[in-house]
């Protein structure tokens, strides 16, 4: 039978979470191996059930009670399978970050030596003995993984630092436009959408056609469109978005500030649009930040990867098979009188409090 645990976060940046494990092997049991660092079952479980306790909290409304049998890859591995290699992966990199955090003359200060003993010691209180047996939940793997959580976000502060954060206007810029979409999908009184015929796409690109025609000649594309019964919508592009049509984006990269389209068509409807201005500040100024972002994230991929590269990783599989998401559900449960309390429930239990 499946047992259930319903668990609870602990707060700050230090979170973790009580976990439900199986208990099915020693907690000294190796996992992997990370150069000449072991790392045992206790911490490898104690991670995959606080990711697991994420899923079945957030997602499992979405992919049913059979979510971890379902096919979680393209290549047809279950989701069990997915989430537990990036789970082994995750604290593998933990581990390679603790190795090198000294390149980055990063050390965990006493406040944030306090700050974990502290979590765990919530955490170790707030659960009864037989929960924290199945969670792997001892004083001893809590710190540990608070402590390589704490390391692991230190690291990434430190090599995303590194990276470049100049990002030039004509890099970012970012144009602004007005469109109006004819969707090619309908909706009736009661809620239910269906895709149109052949035939009512045809009447619809001549509804299309006389708007653009009109819009072309109008000095407000925007008032145009209401006086035809139609709204326009305002957006930001450059010719690498990915947020519209491409077709509509193509288009619309060819254009001066003023311009408008024809009727483009795109798999979802046809699109009439007007270029409003060819240097939108805001829209430029975040889209800076994107880049800044996508470059820090790379730096840090590349580096991680680099760190890979030159290890050597060993996983056991014989021991990291026997922790099964299938065999124990496990949930996290917010306490709203305590926001900050850890409380790991029973089954009885978790069914008065649902």
């Amino acid at each position: 039978m499946k047992k259930r645990a319903v668990i609870c976060l602990l707060a700050g940046v230090l979170a973790a979470a009580s976990l439900s494990g199986c208990g099915s092997f020693d907690g000294s049991d190796v996992v992997v191996t990370v150069d000449d660092k072991e790392i045992t079952a206790d911490l490898a479980n104690f991670l995959a059930r606080y990711t697991q306790a994420q899923y079945e909290t957030y997602y499992a409304g979405y992919l049913g009670d059979d979510m971890w049998n379902s096919e979680g890859s393209s290549d047809g591995e279950s989701y069990e399978d997915t989430v537990k290699d990036s789970v082994l992966e995750s604290l593998e990199n933990m581990y390679l970050m603790e190795a090198h955090m000294g390149d980055y003359d990063i050390a965990l200060t006493e406040e944030e030596e306090n700050s974990i003993k502290e979590a765990a010691k919530q955490f170790d209180e707030n659960n009864g003995l037989e929960e924290k047996e199945k969670v792997s939940g001892n004083t001893d793997t809590v710190e540990r993984i608070l402590e390589l959580m704490t390391i692991q976000k230190k690291v990434q502060d430190a090599v995303m630092a590194g990276a470049d954060t100049e990002v030039s206007d004509e890099e970012a810029a970012q144009k602004k436009m007005q469109y109006v979409t004819f969707s090619f999908t309908t909706t009736d009184e009661e809620g239910n959408s269906s895709e149109m015929t052949d035939e009512e796409k045809a009447e619809l690109k001549t509804q299309a056609e006389e708007f653009a025609a009109g819009a072309a000649g109008a000095s407000d594309f925007s008032a145009y469109a209401s006086q035809q019964g139609y709204e326009a919508v305002e957006g930001t592009f450059d010719s690498e978005s990915t947020g519209y049509p491409e077709e509509l984006v193509a288009e619309m990269d060819k254009l001066e500030e003023g311009g408008t389209t024809g009727v483009v068509e795109s798999t979802g409807g046809y699109y009439v649009a007007r270029v409003t201005s060819l240097f939108d500040r805001e829209a430029t100024d975040t889209k800076k930040t994107e880049i800044v972002q996508e470059r820090q994230q790379k730096l840090l991929d590349d580096t991680i990867s680099e760190w890979r590269d030159d290890a050597k990783i060993d996983v056991n599989n014989r021991v990291w098979d026997k922790v099964d998401f299938n065999k124990l559900s496990v949930t996290m449960k917010q306490d709203e009188t305590d926001p900050y309390a850890d409380e790991v429930q029973t089954d009885d239990q978790a069914e008065e409090t649902e």
